[in-house]
């Protein structure tokens, strides 16, 4: 008896920051990997993430925002995204529900003409619009590029995302399993519950510091009674000034997002957690190759 075969390959999300991408690719695999908030350029490194049922396997890549770099990690997070576009078997294009083709949007559609790979393009937050309004935007996007598909979804509510799915495996190569079936993600514990730390100083913390914090996780170990995981994490700003918001008012903020932090780590991983957090200063480190490096921000992936 003949063996079915199975679609896999690799699907990359682009677009604008806080467009959606993170919610939408969480959503699609029934977890939470990437890190979400209302803050543009909250995903700052290339995270694979897999979905696999009966059809296949899919490998997401969820990228940075596409956007004009305005520093060293600016520029990281934009080679990052457009270095995905030609490694991939299908592009998701995640825009807004409207007929403003902006430059940022004009910018990725030039990267887009360059490359043969199908562009599905996905218009997200439906939820928020009037009908007619998504039909409108269709139509301006239509004039723009030659798309595979165009579908209209909704991330936060779960609209048309499995008509979605139906679309990645159409144009999804026949290919072999690249993950075994229960593996959700090839990012280490310790990148993720780094990035579960930023997330939550990103939700918590004013429109002036979260640009400029990276975590880094200075321990990581199982007690030998299995009992809990103790993890030590630092939090490095930018400015003397960052450091006082960050740490609150004896203390306060400080002790929120490791709460947070702690509960969310918890749930994902589903063992208990003992997390101590501490805030340093390095000037400028989105400028530097060195720090930038050392807080996970490589060209190679791999490296971690």
């Amino acid at each position: 008896m003949l063996e079915k075969q199975i679609k896999s390959g690799f699907v990359t999300l682009i677009g604008r920051p806080n467009v959606g991408k993170s919610t939408l690719m969480n959503h699609l695999i029934g977890q939470k990997i990437a890190i979400t908030s209302d803050k543009p350029q909250t995903t700052r490194n290339r995270i694979q993430t897999v979905y696999t049922d009966e059809r296949g396997q899919v490998i997401f890549l969820d990228t940075p925002g596409i956007h004009k770099a305005k520093n060293k990690l600016g520029e990281y997070m934009v080679k990052v995204a457009k270095d995905t576009l030609n490694e991939v078997d299908v592009i998701l294009w995640l825009v807004e529900p409207t007929t403003f083709i902006g430059g940022g949007e004009q910018h990725i559609i030039e990267q887009l003409e360059r490359v043969t790979t199908p562009v599905i393009l996905v218009i997200n937050k439906i939820d928020t619009v009037k009908k007619e309004e998504i039909m409108a935007a269709i139509e301006a996007y239509q004039k723009k590029l030659n798309f595979a598909e165009i579908i209209p979804v909704s991330a936060k509510k779960k609209q048309n995302t499995d008509r979605l799915m139906e679309l990645v495996f159409k144009y999804l190569p026949y290919g072999p399993m690249y993950y075994d079936e229960d593996t959700v993600t090839d990012q280490p514990e310790r990148q993720i519950a780094a990035e579960l730390i930023r997330e939550k100083a990103l939700r918590l913390l004013g429109e002036e510091v979260p640009h400029g914090i990276a975590v880094t996780i200075e321990k990581m170990r199982e007690r030998a009674d299995g009992s809990m995981v103790d993890i030590e994490a630092t939090i490095v700003c930018e400015r003397d000034s960052h450091k006082g918001i960050i740490i609150g008012k004896q203390g306060a903020m400080l002790k929120r997002i490791g709460t947070k932090a702690r509960e969310e780590i918890e749930r994902l991983f589903e063992y208990k957690v003992n997390l101590k957090l501490w805030v340093k200063v390095k000037k400028d480190w989105r400028d530097s190759d060195i720090l930038m490096k050392n807080y996970g921000y490589r060209d190679n992936p791999d490296e971690f």
